[in-house]
């Protein structure tokens, strides 16, 4: 009876994970989309960012300092397919302050059009024990890591949902699905990036809004090698049983995943539950839009 149960259960499973793709959104085209990335002056963000130029984006890169913005700008520029490709470089901290953030992403779509993809990749880790860690490191990463994708997400969600079309990227970290030893203020961070992103796809779905989150390995970036410095031995002993990947590889995958919209194995068996959390919202946004109507036919 069991082996029977478990072989249900299994083919459930695949049936579920084959009917995914038919229910997934239509591919995103690259060519002549405006994509913005947070944190894109070096490691994994650059590399997103070369990977959607060479498939004929407009780039927006934001981060904080300008000499790497300028500098990260001239690599980007040396993959692109056609003359009228540009790069736009705005320095701004995406995690202090939201009208900031707000109005610099307004400057972005008034050179180059409405954001069709947001990469949130601007972040930073610190390892250390509980109790070695300052307070105030929390409160920093949760800042960073946390804030600093809520702030650019907000600022053009709104528009997305009135195009009818979009894609929000995070990029957390393995640390995001597995608490790790010395990652009690990093891990915390990228853990609140996976409920933020569940609830807003929840939201945004019915307007054709997608999102994705990333978990990127360890990878080979200057702000791994700054994170190397403060791990804890018993957190470098956990890395080095892992490989070390390079950010052009990962890059490649998230643009990917981003643009298809692929679903995790058990992203998958919870489309069971989502169908029916999904038509509920659809149904709400439905009522809600024609009384709207009825409100100003009135």
């Amino acid at each position: 009876m069991l082996l029977l149960a478990a072989a249900f259960l299994v083919a459930f499973v695949l049936l579920l994970y084959m009917v995914s793709p038919l229910i997934s959104p239509k591919p995103l085209a690259l060519p002549g989309a405006h994509v913005v990335v947070t944190g894109g002056s070096s490691g994994i963000g650059k590399c997103i960012a070369i990977e959607c130029y060479k498939q004929g984006a407009f780039i927006t890169l934001v981060a904080r300092n300008e000499d790497k913005l300028l500098q990260a700008k001239k690599e980007i520029e040396k993959h692109s397919i056609n003359d009228k490709q540009v790069v736009l470089c705005i320095s701004v901290d995406v995690s202090q302050d939201y009208n900031q953030v707000e109005n610099v992403i307004k400057q972005a779509q008034e050179k180059l059009g409405p954001v069709d993809m947001l990469v949130n990749c601007a972040g930073m880790s610190v390892s250390g024990k509980f109790e070695d860690l300052e307070v105030s490191t929390f409160e920093r990463l949760i800042s960073i890591n946390y804030l600093g994708s809520v702030y650019p997400s907000r600022a053009v969600i709104t528009t997305m949902k009135e195009r009818r079309v979009g894609r929000i990227v995070f990029v957390s970290s393995q640390a995001g699905q597995l608490g790790l030893f010395g990652f009690t203020a990093y891990s915390a961070s990228k853990f609140a990036i996976k409920g933020l992103a569940e609830a807003l796809q929840m939201e945004v779905k019915p307007y054709n809004v997608y999102i994705t989150v990333a978990y990127p390995p360890d990878t080979d970036t200057p702000g791994f090698a700054e994170e190397n410095r403060t791990k804890p031995l018993e957190t470098r002993l956990i890395s080095e049983t892992t490989s070390v990947c390079k950010p052009e590889q990962v890059a490649k995958q998230i643009v990917k995943d981003a643009i298809v919209v692929t679903m995790g194995l058990f992203r998958t068996i919870a489309l069971f539950y989502l169908g029916s959390f999904d038509s509920i919202v659809r149904r709400c946004m439905m009522q809600r839009e024609k009384s709207e109507i009825a409100n100003k036919t009135a």
